[in-house]
């Protein structure tokens, strides 16, 4: 412990965090032994995308290789792709079944479990919007995680009136974020205007944090800019403190939830708003091994300083900052949207090439084992 600091009562940071302000804590990671250990320190959500549930099922073979292949077994007309999403649906509903008693405390506010939409489908209002539907089907607590692109910002206003619960991902900036915080509130008008359920649902809007801060530092190498590096670690942090300013003073009912973890600042600077936090398991283990005091620091403003070396510096990060900075065809063209979604998408071809080693497995290999 550093010198100085004080002795707190409580059993981590998070935890501190959860019970002491009205900061919520998720757990990025849909692995049952992990999302335990966030739930042991006040998590009440958990996300999945193809990302981690390729990670779920490498770090947890032993168990779930044998359901994998008994899915080939019980499919056989089914493709790669096909048997690939519907493992990603069996790791979700398993940590979806963890949060119920969490899901049914809150009333459907929190206790969710956030399942992704097929990133190739980023193009695709429609075929967003039938997943979307068939995912929320799949457990009573999902949140069905929808891409702030321009084909997604529809689907997240028709997703939210038809009662679905929606997490926007894929999301870095001040202008998706009322984006889609503005799709949410037409959804739920629509639904109050036809006497419907609204109570239940909890809407939110992910930043990206880190990967905004990624995205400068490539702008930076490339384009040959100097600056004071630490002001880099600040950006996706502004953003979201103007977003949460936003979005107080407009009554939005769409919560913000902070992700992609690059440093301590992604939490300590948005604890105290009525915000989400979701860090991976490494960066939870590392928050609460550390002693950094646990107080409201969300309504502190990013330095003056900082903010205005990076409005000069980087016309990308006035793209992130300035209220009508992308519009919504600028979206899909703009660098940490194309960077999230190669990502995500080659993910979903990982997954595949997994069940395919499965499904038609090499001869040569099997014949010299």
């Amino acid at each position: 412990m550093a010198l100085g600091a004080k002795q707190s009562q409580f059993k981590s940071p998070l935890y501190e965090m959860t019970q002491t302000t009205p900061t919520c804590l998720w757990n990025d990671s849909a692995s049952e032994a992990e999302l335990m250990y966030a739930i042991d320190n006040g998590a009440v959500g958990a996300t999945c995308n193809p990302v981690i549930a390729l990670t779920v099922v490498r770090q947890e073979i032993s168990r779930w290789m044998p359901r994998l292949q008994q899915l080939v077994r019980d499919n056989p007309a089914a493709t790669e792709d096909d048997v690939g999403w519907r493992l990603v649906e069996e790791v979700s509903k398993n940590a979806a079944g963890l949060l119920v008693p969490i899901f049914e405390q809150a009333k459907g506010r929190n206790g969710r479990l956030s399942i992704q939409t097929d990133p190739r489908y980023y193009r695709d209002t429609r075929a967003i919007l039938a997943q979307a539907v068939h995912f929320n089907d799949l457990a009573q607590n999902m949140i069905v995680k929808i891409p702030a692109t321009a084909a997604g910002v529809p689907a997240i206003e028709e997703a939210t009136y038809a009662g679905i619960s929606i997490n926007a991902t894929v999301s870095f900036t001040l202008s998706q974020a009322l984006l889609v915080a503005e799709a949410v509130e037409r959804g739920l008008r629509r639904r109050e205007a036809e006497g419907k359920d609204i109570l239940s649902m909890g809407p939110v809007c992910t930043l990206m944090v880190g990967r905004l801060d990624d995205w400068l530092k490539v702008v930076m190498d490339k384009e040959g800019i100097l600056t004071d590096p630490g002001h880099l670690e600040w950006a996706g942090v502004a953003v979201f403190k103007k977003a949460y300013q936003i979005f107080t003073e407009r009554g939005y009912r769409t919560r913000l939830l902070s992700a992609a973890f690059r440093n301590h600042f992604h939490w300590s600077e948005l604890i105290g708003g009525d915000v989400v936090i979701s860090p991976p398991h490494a960066w939870q283990v590392r928050i609460n091994a550390s002693d950094i005091p646990v107080e409201p620091r969300i309504d502190r403003p990013v330095s003056p300083v900082i903010v205005d070396d990076l409005v000069r510096r980087f016309p990308e990060f006035r793209k992130a900052y300035d209220e009508d900075g992308l519009s919504v065809d600028d979206i899909d063209s703009y660098g940490p949207t194309l960077r999230t979604l190669r990502q995500f998408i080659s993910a979903s071809a990982d997954l595949a090439s997994l069940v395919r080693d499965v499904m038609t497995p090499d001869p040569d290999l099997r014949r010299h084992s």
